[in-house]
């Protein structure tokens, strides 16, 4: 009985060892006399990790600059409705909605210059969006990359 049982574990032992080495797919590199066998996944997870790294290097980038506050008020459907016709009559600008409690707050843009913004805030009041003051704010803005345009 107990050389069934040895034989029967030695059986299942040496099964269990073919099956973990049938997972890994090896690539032989020489190099001179060492030989480097190594998981063909390790390329791949580095390649991924490579492709990360990038996509974080071009991310957005960060500098002061300026924003206009559009809107300050604790009417949800006025806010939704400034920032729809914002969207359609400035495409190329940003909007940014944060809610304070109990107010909601519609800021435009990231400007560079004090200047360009002053030129938005100009069209805007042409345009008779609000009825309130429309303030400049000098925040954090994010600056697009060449690879962020693209």
């Amino acid at each position: 009985m107990k050389i069934m049982f040895f034989i029967l574990s030695l059986i299942l032992s040496v099964v269990k060892i073919n099956a973990q080495g049938s997972l890994i797919k090896d690539t032989t590199i020489s190099n001179g006399n060492l030989t480097i066998v190594m998981d063909t996944r390790l390329e791949l997870l580095a390649k991924k990790e490579a492709e990360i790294n990038e996509a974080i290097a071009s991310g957005p980038k960060f500098a002061k600059g300026y924003r206009l506050m559009i809107l300050n008020t604790t009417d949800r459907t006025e806010a939704m409705n400034l920032r729809a016709k914002l969207l359609q009559l400035f495409p190329e600008q940003k909007i940014y909605m944060t809610f304070q409690p109990p107010h909601i707050k519609v800021k435009l843009g990231n400007f560079i210059e004090k200047n360009e913004a002053e030129e938005y805030k100009k069209e805007v009041v042409q345009n008779k969006l609000v009825t309130t003051e429309i303030y400049l704010l000098s925040e954090m803005i994010e600056i697009k990359t060449e690879k962020n345009i693209l």
